[in-house]
């Protein structure tokens, strides 16, 4: 470990001197929040483990969305806070509370080490237990008291197994379901590869079996990057229609949640499944599969190709030809109509023109991270990157501009863009100050439309079919950021947008406040309630398995 991200106080001031003094870098934050998200961020884009550190009382207690986000996320991280003194255990000392007890259920362990002697044996302990070694891999709680922390252990009782990098735990599927995952596979005449978060080490292998075996690709918000946009199988832009169509589902490292209508027959009226997973969690929920391979997929997936050897595939060409041409078509359409999108109404730029800037100035090396409420959805289609990240499944809006600042410490020779709806970027916007104090060289545009949400309808007609959101102001969140001490400018006139974002990349850490129309709805607000895929097909399905039944 060469960094981790805190914010100092009393009860862990002893470990804050010492990984001081030890030469690990420090990047403490304005709220303990944004640093548990910078621990995800680094640890997510490292593969790594992140480290975030936080007093007692108020210091855990603000890390409790951030460390939820992470276990929903299944990200490594560990969390190291501070607790009184045993001496003084119920009696009210300062800032007293159970964190273990509040941490609990949101981390895959959570405990006190109350013995000095042992303290080293039990990070040891949690480090596994983040990475995975005891089942899904997320965040994991660890507090010291004050007292415990001021002992003194003899070298002794140090033992040196407990400093060991853990090596590269390789679990090896069962041959059987090999065999029985490659018989479907080469027989199906419409595959479809989806991937997850379990799948990011296995890109290479996921590109061979593509190639071999002639199936279309979806990646989801957990994996975007993984295959490149250019790829021949991949078929972003008829997600619907591969879904609805594939024979055979293949997903790697991936739960079926709301992201992917719950593996529904409404979603995926045709399919048989395939999971493979290096843990149960990303194996069994929702949807049976025909093959459920627990083991490394990576390892997985070379077994599958190799034992197909020089079998011909079955996949229909048309189809997938068909698919590919439909994408490629879709997708020319929609880039090609980034810059030409109109304003709104009331005469602001529409946010599509924020993502055809981007394109025009960001290389395709560059970490992009989205944040916020209706400028996610946009952000899903319109933000171009080899490397991907958003408010995920948990929803956790705020989390763009701690990440972003993660990512740019981490790849410093990397650009670094967070776009942000104006709500999301108001949670975590005095971190800007610790994009400045640290040298995190990332751009933060925020799409400034005054509002939490736009007017939207849904499908269930509430209210007269629109729902109203929270009106905002059209604040200078740009003299804000020069304020504290970034490159900070505003933007209302589209042409002046790449320019801005130029200006912003040579001088980072740099914000574009971007003034938007209120009056651009996602395609997400436009289904209401479509965060699942074909929710009304879904309804229906259900009712009328219900009645088949006589339910």
């Amino acid at each position: 470990m060469t960094r981790l991200f805190g914010l100092q106080g009393g009860h862990i001031q002893p470990i804050w001197d010492h990984v001081a003094r030890a030469g690990i870098q420090i990047i403490d934050v304005r709220d303990e929040g944004a640093a548990v998200h910078m621990a995800h961020a680094h640890a997510e884009l490292t593969g790594g483990l992140g480290v975030a550190m936080v007093t007692a009382g108020p210091g855990v207690t603000n890390c409790v969305t951030a460390i939820a986000n992470a276990s929903i996320a299944r990200v490594p991280v560990m969390l190291i806070g501070g607790c009184p003194p045993r001496p003084q255990v119920n009696m009210g000392p300062l800032q007293d509370i159970p964190h273990v007890d509040i941490l609990r259920p949101v981390t895959r362990a959570a405990r006190t080490a109350r013995i000095a002697d042992q303290v080293l044996r039990e990070l040891d302990e949690m480090v596994a237990r983040a990475e995975g070694d005891a089942g899904e891999p997320g965040p994991v709680y660890i507090e010291i008291p004050t007292d415990v922390l001021r002992e003194t252990v003899p070298p002794a009782l140090i033992l040196e197994e407990h400093l060991r990098a853990k090596p590269n735990r390789i679990l090896a599927p069962a041959q059987d379901l090999i065999r029985a995952a490659r018989d479907a596979l080469w027989s199906a005449k419409k595959p479809l590869v989806m991937t997850g978060r379990g799948a990011r080490r296995a890109g290479p292998a996921i590109l061979l079996l593509l190639d071999r075996l002639g199936a279309l690709y979806l990646d989801t918000q957990e994996s975007r990057g993984l295959v490149p946009g250019d790829h021949p199988s991949f078929v972003s832009a008829v997600r619907g229609r591969a879904m609805q169509e594939a024979d055979l589902v293949l997903v790697i490292g991936r739960k079926l949640d709301y992201q992917m209508g719950y593996g529904s027959p409404a979603v995926f009226p045709n399919a048989r499944f395939i999971r493979i997973a290096d843990n149960a969690g990303e194996l069994i929920d929702n949807r049976r599969a025909e093959v459920e391979i627990l083991g490394d997929p990576g390892l997985t997936l070379d077994a599958i190709v190799e034992s197909a050897g020089n079998r011909t595939p079955a996949a229909d060409r048309a189809w997938a030809e068909s698919m590919r041409g439909e994408h490629r078509a879709r997708n020319q359409k929609y880039a090609d109509g980034l810059a030409k999108t109109p304003p709104g109404r009331d005469g602001k730029m529409h946010p599509n023109r924020i993502f055809a800037a981007i394109r025009n100035v960001f290389p395709p090396d560059t970490i992009a991270i989205a944040d916020g409420g209706d400028i996610l959805s946009f952000s899903r289609l319109g933000l171009s990157a080899s490397t991907y990240m958003d408010s995920g499944a948990f929803g956790c809006l705020g989390v763009g501009v701690p990440f972003a600042i993660a990512a740019a410490l981490a790849y410093p020779g990397r650009p670094v863009v967070s776009v942000n709806g104006d709500g999301a970027f108001g949670i975590n916007a005095m971190e800007v100050d610790t994009a400045v104090r640290h040298g995190a060289r990332c751009v933060f545009v925020v799409a400034n439309n005054a509002a939490w949400n736009i007017e939207r309808y849904d499908q269930e007609a509430n209210y007269g079919g629109r729902v109203v959101g929270t009106t905002l102001r059209h604040s200078d969140y740009a003299g804000l950021a020069r304020a504290l001490g970034a490159h900070g400018e505003r933007v209302e006139d589209p042409a002046k947008l790449t320019e801005a974002l130029r200006r912003a990349l040579e001088n980072a850490p740099a914000l574009v406040d971007v003034v938007v129309s209120q009056d651009a709805v996602s395609s997400d607000a436009k289904k209401g309630l479509g965060f699942v895929p074909d929710y009304q097909a879904l309804i229906d399905w259900n009712e009328a398995e219900r009645k088949r039944r006589g339910l």
